[in-house]
């Protein structure tokens, strides 16, 4: 029997559940390593953390580099189920070379077993899924950010922060999403604060001294 040490990751915990991605990752993990006689004898984890943190700021990710340089370390092997959520841009070049070092094979689904340090394509693979999640994250957040600024810009939606001077916090009405709208959010726009709109509003006509003031657009 092949002792194996599991290896996963999964990022945001209020936008999925860690137990289930987890789960998963396992199951595709085992599917690949008990057909040659292999188990699971330990977890490395990461829930809530970045993809695109290097694996010495993961604290499980952390735990399983230090392990491979223990002799005792307890398994023969490392397994995971999923390389997008694992691997980031150009971190398994920067990691696989210390399980090369001390001797410590490392199997992927996608490869079939083992990754081979003397084949060019199992590089290659690992290397495409690396730049795939990088490229997965960089849409994600270019998406979020420009919808932000539309909804700002365009529905005059209020996305946090402080309220201009001038202006304060109004309801928009219930939330877009129904889970978050069954929660009891809703949404937030800004409106003229009638306590201090005249002040901001006088402060923009011309003063004694010739000069002008600004008023602070609605739009965040």
């Amino acid at each position: 029997m092949t002792r194996f040490a599991f290896a996963g990751r999964c990022s945001t915990e209020d936008l999925q559940d860690p137990e289930t991605s987890r789960n998963w990752q396992l199951t595709r993990a085992r599917a690949l390593i008990e057909p040659a006689g292999g188990e699971i004898v330990a977890e490395y984890f990461d829930a809530g953390h970045s993809r695109a943190l290097p694996w010495k700021r993961r604290p499980q990710a952390a735990a399983l580099l230090d392990a491979l340089r223990d002799p005792d370390r307890g398994f023969d092997a490392v397994v995971i189920g999923e390389p997008q959520r694992t691997f980031y841009g150009n971190q398994f070049g920067n990691t696989f070379p210390l399980f090369v070092h001390f001797g410590v094979p490392l199997w992927v689904p996608e490869v079939g077993g083992a990754i081979d340090p003397n084949n060019e394509a199992h590089d290659l693979v690992m290397s495409v899924f690396g730049g795939m999640s990088k490229g997965e994250r960089n849409r994600i957040k270019i998406r979020v950010r420009t919808a932000m600024a539309s909804q700002a810009q365009i529905e005059g939606r209020y996305l946090g922060g402080r309220p201009p001077y001038g202006y304060r916090i109004a309801d928009a009405g219930s939330h877009p999403n129904p889970a978050k709208a069954a929660d009891g959010k809703r949404l937030h726009r800004l409106e003229p604060d009638p306590d201090t709109a005249a002040r901001s509003s006088s402060a923009s006509s011309p003063n004694t001294s010739g000069a002008r003031g600004t008023t602070p657009s609605p739009r965040v």
